[in-house]
This record gives C-alpha cells, sequence and structure tokens, in this order.
C-alpha cells in the first residue's frame, strides 16, 4: 500500500482548525488510496516537560526532524492550503521534492510531479 504524509501549516491555528483540516486532508488521502503515516506528534514524549528534560533547544525543529523521518516511509506527501507561508511546510516541501516523493496539493488536489 502506498503511504502519504500531510503537511499542515499550525501557527496561529486552534486545535479544532488543526484537526478539520487534517481530517479532510486525511479523507481525501484515503480516497486515493493511501495509508496515511503520522506527522502530528501529541505523544508524552513531545510534551514541554519531556523535551525540556532530553534538552531539546529548538523545538520546531525537533518536531520537523521527526516529520522528515516519517517523510522517508512515505510515497507522497500532501500540503495543506497555506503550506508556503510555513517555514517548516516549506522545509518538508524542498525534501519532498529533492527525494521524488509524489507531491498532492490541497488547493488543486492534483499530484505534481518530482
Amino acid at each position: 500500500m502506498r503511504k502519504a504524509m500531510l503537511s499542515q501549516p499550525m501557527a496561529g491555528k486552534t486545535d479544532e482548525e488543526i484537526a478539520a483540516t487534517r481530517e479532510k486532508a486525511i479523507k481525501a488521502l484515503e480516497n486515493r488510496g493511501f495509508k496515511i503515516i503520522n506527522t502530528l506528534f501529541t505523544d508524552e514524549w513531545y510534551s514541554q516537560e519531556k523535551m525540556a528534560e532530553r534538552g531539546v533547544v529548538q523545538i520546531p525543529l525537533c518536531f520537523l526532524a521527526k516529520s522528515l523521518e516519517n517523510m522517508s516511509l512515505c510515497h507522497a506527501a500532501y500540503f495543506c492550503k497555506g503550506w508556503e507561508k510555513a517555514r517548516g511546510c516549506r522545509i518538508e516541501h524542498n525534501a519532498a521534492k529533492a527525494y521524488g516523493l509524489e507531491i498532492i496539493y490541497e488547493d488543486t488536489d492534483d499530484a505534481a510531479q518530482p
């Protein structure tokens, strides 16, 4: 089964907005036959407290690193609206393009070949 990850801007969004965007994206990808690889890290390991205990200084960079690791499991990356304005999403886009993942954009719901 082909696998895909989501790249979505989260800064300035409520938990409800993030969840709604994710649900829509997951449905779109599942309709295309993809299995979704998680890139929303909410378990205790990624809590502020645990990151501080591990000495993480750049928390957004820690999340990005894990997201890129999970990208290695994927055939495609789905970029939610506004991705081009979010630093982490732009980095994920560059990596997806450089490594030949299929790129799918929410705003067009069309695939771009690498």
